[in-house]
């Protein structure tokens, strides 16, 4: 006798495609980081969040792959959550925080593929982007001049792609998001790993690696 528990695997993707269906009309505000006030839709955000997923599997990001965002809490940030985890990639959010030697460090052990910053971390990138692994590409989720190789702004990346894509279904208990913490540290130790420093990963079935919004209802 099997039991009565819903057989769909518990995913990320599952909260947006939910939100989408049932709150579509449901506004997401977030201040972007030039300071203006931006709204959307959930269904507008799963649009979005479908064609970057899209675009991520054009780049050849597979399940698995760690993708780094050093950003603040805007829209473009929103849909990094759910377009990395929705196709079983794993999102690195970094802590901006850290010092130059930890964010190199952690950035080199969890192998990011890419790198998706905000404007206002183009100084902390350009100085520390040297020790970066070779193949961890940058994206900017804006406009800004920069002397670091991008590969795309975010908007032009997935501007491209449709909004038609059935989120893929795998095991709830896959990796969603990873991140480092540490206190006031130095660097120990001959890997110059930061003391201290401890490593969460999240995975699809716990609902809490979705980030915090302010929504309104019209």
């Amino acid at each position: 006798m099997l039991g009565v528990m819903s057989e769909r695997p518990l995913l990320i993707s599952s909260i947006l495609v939910h939100a989408a269906t049932y709150h579509h009309d449901t506004e997401i505000v977030s201040r972007t980081v030039e300071g203006a006030i931006h709204r959307y839709t959930y269904a507008e955000a799963e649009r979005r969040s479908k064609r970057l997923a899209r675009a991520l599997l054009r780049l050849g990001i597979k399940p698995g792959d760690r993708v780094g965002t050093l950003a603040w809490n805007t829209f473009r940030h929103f849909e990094l959550y759910y377009g990395i985890s929705g196709i079983g990639a794993i999102c690195h959010t970094i802590n901006p925080r850290l010092f130059d030697d930890q964010i190199v460090y952690i950035v080199n052990l969890a192998a990011d593929r890419l790198l998706f910053i905000d404007t206002s971390f183009i100084p902390l990138v350009e100085r520390l982007a040297p020790q970066f692994p070779r193949d961890c590409r940058i994206v900017l989720l804006s406009e800004a001049e920069t002397s670091l190789s991008v590969l795309a702004l975010h908007d032009d990346l997935i501007a491209g792609e449709g909004e038609v894509f059935d989120w893929p279904e795998f095991d709830e208990r896959t990796a969603s998001a990873l991140c480092y913490t540490s206190g006031n540290v130095t660097p120990q130790g001959r890997r110059g790993a930061p003391k201290a420093c401890s490593t969460a990963i999240v995975r699809q079935s716990c609902t809490r690696s979705a980030p915090r919004c302010r929504t309104r209802s019209r």
